[in-house]
């Protein structure tokens, strides 16, 4: 089994288009309820695949050699899963609520390499 993390991305023009769609707050916070209610399915479906459900994620803060920076990014959460393959990682998030109940615009998946040299 390999390790994979899940990056779920989403841009504030999405989001803030879709708070536009729901100017009621009752429909926000149904929507909200449905999301996590998916959300939670989602991971008792998958219980035995994920290694860290990871968590949202906040600001973002840059630091390269010119010092440190505030930026922007359409990173929003992550979570690591375990599977036999790329496109088996991959498959875990068709359908899955980021996107098909919150503004969320998709899930990038990307393998998890071992460091060259390092004790394995």
């Amino acid at each position: 089994m390999k390790t994979y993390m899940a990056v779920y991305t989403g841009s504030a023009e999405a989001s803030e288009k879709a708070e536009r769609k729901l100017t009621d707050d009752a429909a926000r916070k149904a929507r909200d309820r449905a999301g996590m209610e998916a959300w939670g399915k989602w991971v008792d479906a998958n219980r035995d695949s994920i290694v860290d459900m990871g968590a949202p994620l906040g600001r973002t803060k840059r630091v390269g050699p010119e010092g440190i920076s505030d930026t922007r990014n359409e990173l929003a959460a992550y979570t690591v899963v375990r599977a036999e393959s790329h496109e088996a990682a991959a498959k875990l998030f068709v359908n899955h609520p980021h996107f098909t109940i919150f503004p969320g615009e998709a899930v990038e998946i990307m393998e998890c390499l071992p460091i060259p040299g390092a004790p394995a």
